[in-house]
């Protein structure tokens, strides 16, 4: 038995399986590492260990070291009852939850058990949004538990007032009422979290993040994805709640350059980085939507268009797989890519905060995840925003609005609208070249900038991420 690595604090992290979970988890699980005399172990259901494999990812069942003060990272994967490589039951949501409950339930009470028998009990557990039922296992199993809240401070208040009754919200009698919460601009009825509304195609996926606010209490810390100079009042006023530490950007910690090789990336990632070499500097437009949002044919057909009559170059993520069962996504016009010639370039995947990072990109149309959102405001990147559902929309809205870094140019799946290929040459001109062009790049420097300060030695999210592990310490002492 190794006595030295029995002796380090075991932090135990469990994710959802989606990509916009793994990538902040993984970025959270190697940070805690870095901090030195911590074993950290990263679990999900096993089908994320089968992507992370193809795409790539170096991830071992047995510790592997990250940084120089003698932390350790493993991995550790668990059953959750669907066959290995079927993804169609797994996609199926609503049926598919709680089976991951019942079989996560089960699997990762004996993996804890089994770790402590080996001498390396679980210190703390961390959970997700999406899988509120860990901390309920934390309880029955007497382990403090913490939260990392994958997105902003401003939808973390949304939910929590929602689910306590302390504001009026949208409702099947009254739809179209505008929402007033503390700390917070007016929001209007596509501006919430969509899952929020009662018109919503996603209410088993409402029901899961909730679930994570019937039982908050169960958490001694939630650790949030954002900084406090982004959302510092708001963050200030939630803490009086519950106990919040702002620890991100997580991409942006500069500790996390060390172990690169251990990604979150669940799709391979092409090289671009040799295209974009060839362009000028700010003369490219990057174009992603995430991994779950696909755009309808008729919708691909207008973007495309749209694309090519604004005559900028682009790099455009298209992803070659249908991880939905509502809608096919929709196909590149027939000889786009002759026309675009090198202008452009499209990949499945690409390394987006790299890319973000790239000289030669000048703006980045999204879909505003928040992961998204967050690599764009610290790379100093303009946004063009094109929101889908969730907490897209209300992204959308303090991205163009309250930080002023974004044009929009949609306003949800709620709008019932396709967005024609002259609104989409017209919104790619203003934020590459327009009037509010200089003014939009000036403000997302100064987010670049503020994010770069708060995750070096000193800043508030590295002194928020030493605080927990110190006080994990404590707990784990005690």
């Amino acid at each position: 038995m190794d006595t030295k690595r029995d002796q380090l604090v075991h932090i135990f992290l469990v994710t959802f399986l989606g990509q916009g979970h793994v990538n902040p988890f993984l970025r959270l699980a190697k940070l805690l590492a870095s901090k030195g005399n911590i074993l950290v172990t990263f679990s999900a259901s096993k089908s994320i260990q089968n992507k992370m494999k193809k795409a790539g990812a170096a991830i071992s069942g047995d510790p592997t070291p990250v940084g120089s003060c003698g932390g350790m990272i493993r991995f550790d994967f668990f059953n959750d009852g669907c066959s290995e490589d079927n993804d169609d039951e797994r996609n199926d949501i609503e049926t598919f939850l709680p089976k991951l409950e019942a079989y996560g339930k089960t699997e990762l009470t004996e993996i804890i058990s089994r770790h402590a028998q080996n001498g390396q009990p679980v210190s703390c557990l961390i959970n997700n949004p999406f899988v509120p039922w860990v901390s309920d296992l934390a309880k029955e199993l007497n382990i403090p538990c913490a939260m990392l809240w994958v997105q902003s401070c401003f939808c973390f208040s949304a939910y929590y007032c929602y689910e306590n009754s302390l504001a009026p919200f949208p409702s099947e009698q009254q739809p179209d009422i505008n929402v007033h919460l503390p700390n917070m601009p007016v929001l209007k009825p596509d501006e919430i979290p969509s899952l929020l509304h009662p018109s919503t195609h996603y209410p088993f996926l409402k029901r899961a993040v909730l679930g994570q606010f019937k039982n908050l209490s169960n958490n001694f810390c939630v650790l949030m994805e954002t900084f406090e100079e982004l959302e510092g009042d708001l963050i200030k006023y939630m803490s009086q709640i519950c106990p919040i530490r702002a620890v991100g950007p997580l991409f942006k910690n500069p500790l996390l350059e060390t172990n690169s090789n251990i990604s979150g990336d669940l799709i391979k990632a092409e090289d671009c980085m040799e295209w974009l070499d060839s362009k000028p500097p700010s003369s490219v437009v990057y174009i992603s939507f995430g991994s779950v949002v696909n755009l309808r044919q008729e919708q691909m057909t207008e973007m495309a268009y749209g694309v090519l009559n604004s005559g900028v170059s682009f790099l455009w993520v298209i992803r070659n797989d249908v991880t939905t069962t509502e809608q096919s996504a929709g196909r590149l016009p027939e000889g786009f890519l002759k026309e675009a010639d090198d202008r452009g370039m499209v990949i499945q995947w690409s390394p987006q905060a790299r890319v973000l990072a790239h000289p030669s990109v000048s703006c980045f149309m999204t879909h505003c995840g928040w992961n998204s959102t967050l690599e764009a405001l610290s790379s100093g990147i303009p946004v063009v925003a094109f929101p889908q559902w969730g907490d897209q929309v209300t992204n959308a809205k303090y991205i163009v609005d309250e930080w002023k870094v974004g044009i929009m140019m949609c306003r949800g799946e709620a709008q019932h609208k396709v967005i024609g290929r002259d609104e989409v040459e017209e919104c790619l001109r203003e934020a590459t070249g327009g009037v509010k062009a200089s003014k939009i790049k000036k403000n997302a420097m100064k987010w670049k900038n503020a994010a770069g300060a708060v995750v070096v030695e000193g800043g508030t999210s590295d002194r928020n991420i030493q605080e927990f592990v110190d006080e994990v310490r404590k707990m784990s002492s005690n």
